[in-house]
Parts: structure tokens; sequence; C-alpha cells
């Protein structure tokens, strides 16, 4: 397990029940709009407890649900056990396993994952993130901002430099906002919001 991920498995028992009480249209109402209507491919990187991958897998989509913490990704593949959902056990910075099957995805989630990433480790993670997502498809992702909790790594990380990072990897900006958390109990909690379109070929 990566120095990244600090933190989680050992909460994990917890993190099932909290992460899963959220709604997904409420995590992801700025770029709702971005998760197609028609079945598509999509990539959850940092898929969690499969919460989101189990939604957007009830919308029709086919997704692969990437998590590294391993109790996090069986507890999410007993609480979501769709045939529409893959889960790969894989990681930022390089995603060496989902590179090696050669697919690209209409959508590529990173939610509350980038910030978990150094400053070398988002300079070596956006060109492959970028390498995934299929022309005229969308990256979305979201930072933290805010106090860390205890025994977890972040970083607070800029909109500025996440920005110009995904236009070197062929991605304009679309989406940038700022919410407050959907989780009650952390009103020192925003997170910016952001997504990216890589152009359609031709």
């Amino acid at each position: 397990m990566s120095d990244s991920t600090a933190g989680y498995a050992g909460e994990a028992a917890t993190l099932l029940e909290t992460y899963e009480a959220i709604a997904v249209e409420d995590v992801h109402r700025p770029v709702w709009h971005l998760i197609p209507k028609t079945p598509a491919r999509l990539l959850d990187i940092g898929a969690g407890t499969g919460r989101d991958a189990a939604a957007f897998a009830a919308m029709g989509h086919r997704v692969v649900a990437v998590e590294p913490v391993e109790a996090l990704r069986k507890g999410g593949c007993k609480l979501h056990p769709s045939p529409r959902i893959e889960w790969l056990a894989d990681g930022l910075p390089d995603l060496a396993t989902v590179r090696t099957r050669g697919d690209v995805f209409d959508v590529v989630l990173a939610t509350a994952v980038w910030m978990h990433l150094d400053e070398a480790q988002r300079a070596r993670a956006m060109p492959v993130v970028a390498s995934l997502v299929a022309p005229g498809g969308a990256l979305i992702l979201s930072l933290r901002h805010g106090p860390i909790p205890p025994g977890r790594r972040m970083f607070d990380v800029s909109a500025e430099e996440t920005i110009a990072l995904a236009a070197r990897g062929g991605l304009g900006v679309i989406v940038n906002t700022v919410t407050a958390s959907v989780q009650a109990d952390k009103p020192d909690v925003t997170w910016r919001r952001l997504a990216f379109r890589r152009r359609s070929s031709g």
C-alpha cells in the first residue's frame, strides 16, 4: 500500500458505512451533467466502497472500479456485486494494471483522490490519467481544502496547477467551482470540483 492511502485500511469498516450514507448525486452535483445518459465506459479511480460505481452501473454504464486499499475493495465487492462493475487492485500515480489493458473511457473520475499525491506524483500521474480519456471524453476530479484528518496524507493542491497539468495532457477545463462538504460534520472543509474535456479527434 502506498503512502497516499495512509489511514484508510484501518478505518475501512467505518468508511464502508459513512461513504454509503452519502447520496451520489449530492457528491457530483456540479458535474452530474457530464455523466452520459446512454451506456458508456467509466473509470472510477479510488473507487472506495463502490458507492459511485454502483450508481453508475445502475444507470447502465460499465465501470472499472480501481481501489488500492484491499479492505475497501473487498467490502465494495460485497456491497455492490454488479456484473457491470469490474474491480481492480491498482492505484495512482502509475495505474500500471489499467494501462496494460489499453482501454480508454468516456468518463474518468478521481473523486477525493488527487490531494493524496505529492507534487512529483501529481506530475507523473496526470499524463497517465489523461491518456485514459477517450476523444470527446471527460475527466472529473475533486480537490479537498481544509484541516487534514489525523493519520491521513494530504496536500493542498491548487486548481491552477491541476488545470496546467491537464492542459499538457490535451484536456481543457470545462468546470471549475467550489462547494461545501456534503458531510455536515465538516463545515471547515471545501471542495474544488474540476472537469476537463478531451477534444474529439478529426
